[in-house]
């Protein structure tokens, strides 16, 4: 398992944590996320429409709540899957009475750091 901290100096993305969790349709989303989907199965599971769906998880995604990640097939139609990724959030204050989120995460195996590398290199092309 793996932690991720935001402190006061990154308030920005405490923000983006606090703000996607007070989201209702975020936290819906989050609930429905038991398995990778993709965006049409995450709205039918969380009851949100699909053009809200993206929305959210581009929010989710942002807050790095929520993993994109790429199911490669063999058609050469690769598709998205979304994926919880964390485990647990914790907030507290720190030494410096700023606050600070710590995002525990699971750990990766490795045919999902294959996945993730090819995820980010079709973002970058």
């Amino acid at each position: 398992m793996t932690v991720d901290v935001l402190s006061g100096g990154d308030t920005s993305g405490v923000e983006r944590v606090a703000d996607a969790l007070e989201d209702d349709a975020c936290r819906a989303i989050v609930s429905a996320l038991e398995e990778p989907m993709s965006a049409q199965r995450v709205a039918e599971a969380a009851d949100v429409p699909l053009s809200t769906t993206y929305r959210k998880l581009d929010k989710l995604t942002d807050a790095s709540l929520v993993e994109e990640r790429t199911e490669v097939r063999p058609d050469g139609h690769h598709r998205s899957r979304y994926v919880v990724d964390f485990e647990r959030i914790i907030l507290a204050l720190d030494e410096e009475r700023d606050f600070e989120v710590d995002v525990e995460r699971p750990a990766v195996e490795p045919d999902e750091r294959l996945a993730d590398m090819w995820s980010e290199v079709r973002r970058e092309t």
